[in-house]
This record gives structure tokens, C-alpha cells and sequence, in this order.
């Protein structure tokens, strides 16, 4: 039988369990016990890393629950390979013999793992739940939750804020401009939304990324999903209904700048580090775009917008479409969505919009987010009975088909690229049209078939598992490059996602090991969701929990909050910088407590200045969210 990469790689890091009384093959050596420390369901294949100075396979292992009752022994695995000069060894530890409801830590040797636990798939529910809660953290305008950071409302002059042009910027890589603002009209109420990351702008190309996952966890989420989670995306889709001015056929993408200009007559976002309810009353001297936010529009009025923009801002109103309970307000969802969604610019396309500037978010490919609209539209139109839902299901095939024709074969699923998503939901839009008797008569040329995105969704893995099969933690995300724990989360979605259409279990374990990876089962031993697990990131890059929080990793935090994890080292030469005088500064200020474990090129720095590793970012716990929920759905608990 034919295996795939992925399950080709499970057999080579399995290693027996330890007969009672068997001598051990291996002198232990000093070293680091690696867990995933959110933990498995019984049914998962569980491992765990033993990185040492010196080989040790063979070295004797056992598991313990609270109690400190040894409940399994095993011995190491084979040497999986180097993770740096440090640490050049690293050997699995398999420990999925343990079934056993329950809590428990691993010995081997004087190495202790943190405590991971073995329950039903519901357990991963639990760190959804807190990315819930940080979506609550991270809201602008009057509908705050307190929380525990301890929110007040905030940005209420976005309710009438202005409107200007596209500022000059001082270079291609630079948020500094040139000159001044110049308004070309307003007001308008752009109040509400989410904050974008650790600072305070607001981003339509970001939330309708943000929204869609999240409206897509609702949809796919069952009994279990928190109930929070309906009105944080409704929450989210009313500030992107503001962003979209039907009437004029305007589209707005940016709420404030995030540095000043050049000539030092006035300061962004990212010059001051302060809680979001100061700006609205902030008199001082050259802030007067941090106490009235200036807005910026993807085109002017009534002309074609950016098709990345059009494609996935429609996939947030028809993916709410789909779960309205009211079927009238589901067909007024739907109507926004079909004119966002006509409105894209598909001809001549140039540079992208998604930012001022450009270089915050980088985006290049944008036929997947019209597959992707185009697959939420018809699925909204085929539980509506709306008869376009054949049209919608065309132009979703053909831009499937570009898609794969142009742009397949360089990324997974994450901010820049939806596919995935869009893959899956086509699919499933396709079998409906098939078993309604509704489908197209023919599809236009270019256009796709089940077999062909099963097969891309299929490639979209192994772009992972080949990564995984050459790396000591089974690691399928690039270490120094920006997004590698977001990346690790979508490739563990889209392992649930492509099983879900084709029935293939294949690459089930892989994606077991990219959450591993995000929990603790890293070289860096973190996980990279504040909050979940026993070491979590502690002091991230994050002003409201800089300021209203803790530093030391206890509460109040920015629960549930999701950093990038490690990036490149090179990204790092220059130092972490200095303090705001408003910084908390973290606990052994200057003392890079991980820097041992730097290696293949990446580093991993948990420190309020490291906006490299540890700021929090929307589109990272949105991902999170939904390749939790999948999992939390996972029939093989």
C-alpha cells in the first residue's frame, strides 16, 4: 500500500513501549523533555521530544499522573536529528499508549515535562474558548467587554471621522510619511471593529479575513462551540458593514496611520505606547490624528475595488448568511455580499490594496479570495433558494481554476492565502448543486472538478509534511519566516478540512503535530497562546497588556492571545530596542531566557519589545480558532 509522506513519517518516530524489568539500551543524558502542554485525545498518536547534549535513545521514559503514579514506561526513540550546536539531539517520545483520562508529566532521566492532559476532543474547545475571550480584549469603540484587562471604551471620534487620500510614504519599507494628509471627505462612523494587533489601527483587509474564520467556527463548530463566539463575529461584521457604504459603492480599508510624518508635524499609532481610551481626549501638541483617526478607501466611489478585498469581504457577509437564523435579515447579508463581491477589479490587476502602506501586509495572490467569495455566495444562495446560486458557483470554479493555473504551489492556509477554505467549500457547494439537481449544465473553461481541488488540497499538505519529515518536532511551518504559528495552525486546519471532502485520514497525524508544535512541543518548549498551558508566552508585545496586565505570565493577560512564534534570527541583529517610558518592562528586563535554543536560523524572544515573536495578531487567533474547533470535532477522540 502506497503511504504518504505524512504517514510515512509517523513510522519513523514511533518507538516501542518499555517491558517491565527491560534494561535500558542508553546511559540517560542531560536534557529537556518537549510536550504538547494543552495535551491529546485518547485515540491521537501522542509524542513528545527528549532534546539532549548527548545521544540517548533507548534512554527509559514514565509518564506519571498527578498523584505521581507511574502509569506507562517506554524507552526513546531514534535520534530524529540536530536542532542546533547546543542541542544536537533530539529523540520522540511515544507515549500513545496512555488512553486514560487525566493529567500527567513525563520523566526521563532528571528531564520533567510540563503537564499535558488526555481527554475527548472537546478539551481543544477549551483554548478556543480563550481565543474567544482575547477577541473581546481586542475591541474598539463603545462595546467593550471589561474583561479581565479591565477595557473602557475607546476611539468614540471614529464616529465621525474624516477621509484622505493615500499619504506619500518616505520609502517602499516605511510607515513614515511625506507631507501631510489631504481630505477628500467624511464624515463617516468607522466606529467599532478590532483592534488589529498590539497597537490600535484597524484593518477591512484583515477583518474580513478575521470574520470569515470566524463565522466559519459558528458554522462549523456543533454543540460545543462557545456561545461568545456568535456575537464576537457578529461584532466584527457590523464594524465591516460600516466599511462598506452600499450607496456610494465605497469600500474603506484603513482606520488611522501608523507613523507620523517626516517633517515631525504630526504622530501615528506606533509613535506612543498608551491605553486606546486616551486618544479621544489626547490635546497634546501634533496628535491630532491620534485623536481623530483619519480613514482611507480602497477606490474612490462607484469604482472597482482590489479583488482580494471584494472576494473575502463577501465571504464574511455570506458565510453570516449562511448560520442567520431570520431569513430575512440571511437575504439582506446576502445582497451585501453579492455587491461587494461585483464590485472586484479583475482585469489588469496591479499591486493589491490592503494597507497603508502596502508593507504591513504584503499580499500578492487574490484569486483564492474570489474562490473563496464566490463558494460563500453560493452556499448562502443555495440554503436561501436564491437562483444565482449557479452563476456564484461558476465564477467560484473559474477562480478556482486561475487560482491553480497562477498561484498554487507556494503557501497554505493563512492571511495570504485562503484557498484552502475555498477549496473545501466549493467542494461541498458542488455536491449540493449535484444532489439537488441544480448543478451547472457546464462549467466555463479554466474552471475545476472535485478531483483537482481535493488534489491541491492535498499538495497543500505535503508542502508541510516534507518539512515535518526533515525536522526534529515535526514542524511543517518555515522557522524564520514571518507567521510560522499561524502557518502551523492552518495546516492543522486544513488537515481536518481535506479530510472532511475526501474521507482520507492520511495526514491526520501531521496535523496533530503542528498543534503539538504551538503547544510546547518546540525546541523553545513555549506555547505560543497566552494563557493555554503551563509555559506560555508570558510578556507579549501588546499595550493594553502591558499596561492593565501582568508581565510575569500571571493574571490579568491577554488570554487566549496568539504571537508568531519564532522568525528569522537576522530579524534580531539589531537588538530589541528600547522602552517606551510608559513600557512595563518584563521580568529579568534584557536576559534573553530562551536564547539557548536559538537555531535552523530562527529565534524566539518573550519579551514586550519583540515585535518579531511575541505581538499578537487577529489573523493568528482567528486561525487558531478554526483549526481548534475542527479538531474539537474530531471523530477519532
Amino acid at each position: 500500500m502506497r503511504r504518504t509522506l505524512a504517514s510515512a513519517a509517523l513510522l519513523t518516530v514511533l518507538s516501542p513501549l518499555l517491558p517491565a524489568g527491560a534494561p535500558a539500551t542508553a546511559d540517560p543524558s542531560p536534557g529537556l523533555v518537549r510536550v504538547d502542554q494543552v495535551g491529546f485525545t485518547p485515540a491521537e498518536p501522542k509524542q513528545a521530544y527528549l532534546m539532549t547534549t548527548g545521544p540517548a535513545a533507548g534512554t527509559p521514559f514514565t509518564v506519571v499522573d498527578r498523584r505521581g503514579r507511574e502509569v506507562l514506561r517506554g524507552r526513546t526513540g531514534a535520534d530524529l536529528g540536530a536542532w542546533n550546536l547546543r542541542y544536537p539531539h533530539v529523540h520522540a517520545i511515544d507515549v500513545s499508549g496512555l488512553r486514560a483520562p487525566g493529567s500527567y508529566r513525563i520523566r526521563a532521566g532528571a528531564a520533567v515535562s510540563p503537564e499535558f492532559t488526555v481527554a475527548p476532543a472537546p478539551l481543544f474547545a477549551v483554548p478556543a474558548a480563550k481565543v474567544v475571550t482575547f477577541f473581546g480584549s481586542q475591541r474598539d469603540g463603545a462595546d467593550v467587554i471589561a474583561g479581565e484587562l479591565r477595557r473602557r471604551p475607546s476611539h468614540l471620534n471614529d464616529r465621525a471621522a474624516q477621509v484622505y487620500d493615500w499619504p506619500a510614504f518616505t520609502g517602499p519599507d516605511t510607515d513614515q510619511i511625506r507631507g501631510e494628509l489631504t481630505r477628500v471627505g467624511g464624515p463617516v462612523d468607522v466606529e467599532g471593529g478590532w483592534f488589529d494587533a498590539g497597537d490600535y489601527l484597524k484593518f477591512t483587509h484583515i477583518l474580513a479575513y478575521v470574520d470569515t474564520l470566524l463565522w466559519a467556527s459558528w458554522r462549523d463548530g456543533g454543540r460545543l462551540t462557545d456561545p461568545r463566539l456568535r456575537a464576537e463575529a457578529a461584532h466584527g461584521l457590523k464594524w465591516l458593514d460600516k466599511m462598506w457604504d452600499e450607496k456610494s459603492k465605497t469600500l474603506y480599508i484603513q482606520v488611522g496611520i501608523g507613523a507620523g510624518n517626516a517633517e515631525g508635524t504630526f504622530a501615528g499609532d506606533h509613535d506612543l505606547w498608551r491605553l486606546p481610551e486616551a486618544d479621544d481626549h489626547d490635546a497634546a501638541e501634533g496628535h491630532r490624528f491620534i485623536r481623530n483617526r483619519p480613514v482611507f478607501r480602497a477606490a474612490p466611489p462607484g469604482e472597482p475595488i482590489s479583488p482580494n478585498l471584494a472576494g473575502r469581504t463577501a465571504a464574511a457577509f455570506a458565510l453570516a448568511a449562511q448560520v442567520e437564523p431570520d431569513r430575512r435579515r440571511a437575504r439582506a447579508l446576502l445582497e451585501q455580499a453579492a455587491s461587494v463581491y461585483a464590485m472586484a477589479a479583475t482585469e489588469n490587476v496591479g499591486r493589491l490594496v490592503t494597507s497603508l502602506p502596502w508593507a504591513f501586509y504584503p499580499e500578492s495572490v487574490w484569486r483564492d479570495d474570489m474562490e473563496l467569495g464566490g463558494a460563500e455566495l453560493a452556499l448562502a444562495a443555495q440554503r436561501l433558494g436564491d437562483p444565482r446560486a449557479g452563476r456564484w458557483l461558476r465564477q467560484a470554479a473559474h477562480w478556482a481554476g486561475q487560482y491553480l493555473k497562477h498561484d498554487a504551489g507556494g503557501d497554505t492556509l493563512n492571511l495570504y492565502d485562503v484557498s484552502a477554505l475555498g477549496h473545501t467549500d466549493l467542494v461541498r457547494a458542488l455536491r449540493a448543486a449535484r444532489a439537488s439537481g441544480t448543478s451547472p449544465w457546464a462549467l466555463p473553461g479554466g474552471s475545476v472538478d472535485e478531483a483537482r481541488l481535493l488534489g491541491d488540497l492535498k499538495a497543500q499538505l505535503e508542502i508541510g509534511a516534507r518539512r515535518a519529515a526533515g525536522d526534529p518536532f515535526r514542524a511543517g511551518a518555515l522557522y524564520d519566516g514571518f507567521d510560522a504559528v499561524p502557518h502551523a495552525f492552518g495546516l492543522a486546519a486544513t488537515s481536518r478540512l481535506y479530510r472532511s471532502v475526501s474521507g482520507d485520514r492520511s495526514y491526520d497525524a501531521f496535523g496533530t503535530w503542528q498543534r503539538n508544535w504551538i503547544f510546547g512541543a518546540n525546541a523553545w518548549g513555549v506555547s505560543f497562546m497566552v494563557g493555554a498551558g503551563e509555559n506560555s508566552e508570558r510578556c507579549p508585545h501588546h499595550q493594553i497588556a502591558n499596561l492593565n496586565g501582568r508581565v510575569d505570565g500571571r493574571r490579568p493577560l491577554a488570554t487566549g492571545a496568539v504571537v508568531n512564534g519564532p522568525n528569522d534570527e537576522s530579524l534580531f541583529s539589531g537588538g530589541l530596542g528600547g522602552h517606551f517610558e510608559e513600557m512595563n518592562p518584563c521580568p529579568g528586563d534584557g536576559v534573553d531566557r530562551y536564547e539557548e535554543f536559538t537555531g535552523r536560523g530562527s529565534r524566539y524572544v518573550d519579551d514586550v519589545r519583540s515585535w518579531q515573536a511575541s505581538e499578537p495578531a487577529d489573523d493568528f487567533a482567528a486561525i487558531a480558532l478554526y483549526a481548534l474547533t475542527l479538531m474539537s470535532r474530531d471523530p477519532l477522540s
